[in-house]
């Protein structure tokens, strides 16, 4: 098994609404970094599980527990000139753009944020906080997961 941590802005997508999805199930789409869609198309895997993490919000952190449901397949949203995702340059005989289904586990029992996360020693080598670091979807290691719902 492998975890992961994967952000969204709680406005345009949050736990609250996977919660609400029809079986609390939803495509994770739109993203646009090659790094990122290198992890979805390579190494999630069904069974895999996610920390939700809200970003660009008053106070980012881990809100909840996704689990992957359904391994890579190709972006819809990047072929349909009405999304804001379109793509011009990715075709669907050769799609560029990658996503996964992920499904609603649970609500952590409380917001860890980014700020609290930063203190611990133990998550030091986390990816989420390395300077600079801006992707949306980052691994997450065994220990850091253990530690991390420790805290809750």
């Amino acid at each position: 098994m492998n975890y992961w941590l994967m952000k969204s802005e709680p406005e345009a997508f949050s736990i609250e609404a996977l919660q609400a999805m029809p079986a609390q199930t939803e495509h994770w789409d739109g993203v646009r970094n090659y790094q990122a869609r290198n992890m979805m198309r390579d190494d999630m895997r069904v069974g895999d599980l996610v920390f939700f993490y809200h970003s660009n919000c008053p106070e980012p952190g881990i809100v909840g527990i996704m689990q992957v449901v359904r391994e890579g397949y190709p972006d819809f949203t990047a072929f349909d000139p009405q999304s804001k995702y379109f793509d011009p340059k990715s075709d669907p005989a050769k799609p560029r753009w990658i996503m996964v289904d992920i499904k609603f586990v649970r609500t952590l029992k409380r917001l860890i944020s980014l700020s609290e996360l930063k203190q611990y020693d133990e998550l030091q080598g986390m990816q989420l906080l390395r300077k600079g670091n801006r992707l949306s979807i980052t691994p997450v290691t065994e220990e850091q997961w253990e530690f991390i719902l420790s805290r809750e």
